[in-house]
């Protein structure tokens, strides 16, 4: 079990502090939505952990298996709808990896992508697309 400690400091904004490590961040609500957008949502943190866990759980196989993934990026588009409530509707993550690696290495590491545990944490009525860049071979 990890802990996190989250606080309303008003003006829409939350103070939240990760137990185990002390280390804090902030959220503020966007600005569509009455807020200053000065920091992640708290819906930017689930596109944010989708990309990272991803990325995370990747790198672990890679470490595992002794494949270059170094210098792996992610970029995340986060989709809000409104109909017939707020909330994230659609998540599409494109990858940027480095080339070099076999079909399967790269079959291996897209299967671990589409299993990491946050993106089987997701509700299914939330989109995801995940998009593989591998570079040259």
């Amino acid at each position: 079990m990890v802990e996190i400690d989250v606080a309303y400091e008003g003006d829409l904004r939350t103070r939240c502090r990760h137990a185990p490590s002390n280390r804090e961040l902030e959220t503020d609500a966007p600005v569509d939505n009455q807020g200053r957008g000065e920091s992640f949502s708290p819906t930017d943190l689930l596109a944010t952990a989708l990309g990272s866990c991803a990325l995370t759980t990747m790198a672990i196989v890679a470490r595992r298996q002794g494949w270059h993934f170094e210098g792996g990026r992610a970029r995340v588009e986060k989709h809000m709808v409104a109909d017939p409530v707020r909330r994230v509707g659609r998540l599409v993550v494109h990858f940027d990896l480095s080339g070099g690696l076999d079909d399967e290495a790269r079959a291996s590491l897209e299967h671990t992508a589409n299993t990491c545990p946050v993106k089987q944490s997701i509700h299914a009525q939330v989109e995801t697309e995940l998009v593989f860049d591998w570079g040259p071979t």
